[in-house]
């Protein structure tokens, strides 16, 4: 279960301090820039 929450967290989630997008996305952003 705790597994499953970690993925959501990471991959679904957005954050409004990140502009809407996920941890993920946020960070591959970050790296092509």
């Amino acid at each position: 279960a705790i597994r499953k929450y970690i993925d959501y967290y990471n991959t679904e989630r957005t954050k409004d301090k990140l502009k809407e997008l996920t941890p993920i996305e946020y960070r591959n952003k970050s790296l092509v820039a």
